[in-house]
């Protein structure tokens, strides 16, 4: 879950731009989270760019029903933006997405966020791109090997949360997994990252795919690397080191590292992220009560194939009752219901390979002491590590909040990329 799942309101976010040519950008904020997005206005041809998402070039219809209005039309994404000039330096109006609106504000211009992390050539090490299949799944990415790389170095292939996300599991501009491969490769480890299936340069169906699929998915790059390496592990952040885990359990994979991996129940996960994000808002805490077990029902009902209970008769906020309609929605998809079913626990024992578990304090979308907790308990041999005061992305924080992603300079806390490095030179 790399990215937030923020009360199941998984919304691609736009900003717009005014009625003059040129680039403009924004922050669109959806429950607290500022999603950054920059509109390039053109005569002929006009696109938007979501840096947090690593998305780039969607197209956009402009029209001009007066000299000081814009509307901007986003069909990809079902969205429009209706906006009027305020100043030279300023348009104010409003995102309407799926019944849901928001007020924007964009000013001329792209703020440059600054990712002092992020690799810069020249680089120590060379890089292949490489390619691989799982059934019609086409992955696409890139293969760091460090200097002096033979058959006996280890190599690890990194596996992204959920959300669809490109090789370096690009996030308001931070590339997390491109800094790790970094790290690993300067320290005579090599990687395997690349893009999710759909995403970026792979393809693959992401309509009916399910966690299943994705760590098949991986598992296709594990067998592309046994054609070179004799050590395989693997190395996944959220969704990713719960699939790390399932690899494991299936005897695929000859170490993993698991960072904010999820161990509990998916459905477990997703009740405990309503329920903290819905008590950091100010919501009362019978009314978060009687949502979330409103929201539990709701997912046991889905799973069983069953009609969900109605939010009618429950005095529900608004808003909840606005973001239980579009869980509900969300629920009819395979892969959510496959996801709230997913329970580790059920095969820690089958688990015989070197494990790393490290999951932050601050951590709003896995709960650290649930999960290594749980981990403990099945996997004794496991090496699970408490780290103090970082948020889900491995970043230091203040609140943990999603909003602070993009508001942080650090991409990936130095003391965990230690702990991978010496975790694997010595196993």
């Amino acid at each position: 879950m790399k990215k937030p799942i923020i009360l199941f309101l998984l919304v691609l976010a736009a900003i717009t731009g005014q009625a003059q040519t040129g680039t403009w950008s924004g922050n669109l904020v959806v429950q607290g989270l500022k999603l950054p997005l920059v509109f390039h206005i053109e005569a002929d041809s006009s696109s938007l760019d979501s840096p947090s998402q690593g998305v780039r070039g969607v197209p956009v219809k402009v029209a001009r029903p007066t000299q000081d209005s814009i509307v901007i039309s986003i069909a990809s994404i079902n969205a429009e933006y209706k906006g009027v000039n305020k100043a030279d330096s300023l348009v104010e109006g409003t995102f309407t997405q799926h019944g849901m609106s928001f007020p924007l504000k964009l000013t001329p211009g792209e703020k440059k966020a600054k990712r002092p992390q992020t690799p810069k050539a020249p680089f120590p090490y060379a890089t292949e791109e490489v390619s691989f299949t799982n059934g019609s799944a086409i992955l696409k990415g890139t293969l760091t090997l460090p200097q002096g790389c033979t058959q006996k170095t280890p190599v690890l292939i990194m596996v992204t949360g959920s959300g669809l996300q490109n090789r370096d599991e690009e996030i308001f501009e931070h590339k997390p997994f491109a800094v790790i491969a970094d790290a690993l490769a300067r320290e005579g480890i090599a990687t395997l990252r690349y893009d999710d299936r759909g995403f970026g340069e792979s393809k693959g169906n992401t309509i009916t795919c399910t966690t299943d699929s994705l760590k098949d998915d991986a598992l296709a790059g594990i067998n592309l690397l046994r054609e070179r390496f004799d050590r395989v592990g693997v190395i996944g952040h959220s969704e990713g080191g719960t699939i790390a885990l399932m690899l494991a359990a299936e005897g695929k994979t000859d170490f993993i590292v698991s960072l904010a991996g999820m161990v509990i129940s998916g459905k477990e996960t997703l009740v405990w992220q309503n329920r903290q994000e819905f008590k950091r808002l100010g919501f009362d805490e019978a009314a978060v009560n009687d949502y979330c077990q409103l929201f539990s029902d709701a997912i046991d009902a889905r799973v069983e194939g069953k009609n969900v209970p109605s939010v009618d008769g429950h005095d529900l906020p608004d808003v909840m009752k606005q973001n239980y309609q579009q869980a509900v929605m969300q629920m009819m998809y395979p892969y959510l219901r496959a996801f709230c079913t997913l329970d580790m626990r059920k095969l820690l024992d089958k688990i015989t390979c070197p494990v790393l578990a490290l999951n932050g304090t601050k951590d709003t979308q896995v709960e650290y002491e649930a999960n290594l907790g749980a981990l403990r308990q099945g996997l004794p041999k496991a090496q699970t590590v408490v780290m103090e005061g970082l948020n889900h992305m491995f970043q230091h924080c203040t609140t943990g909040a999603g909003e602070e992603y993009n508001e942080i300079e650090e991409t990936f806390a130095p003391e965990a990329l230690q702990k991978i490095i010496s975790w694997i030179k010595q196993i």
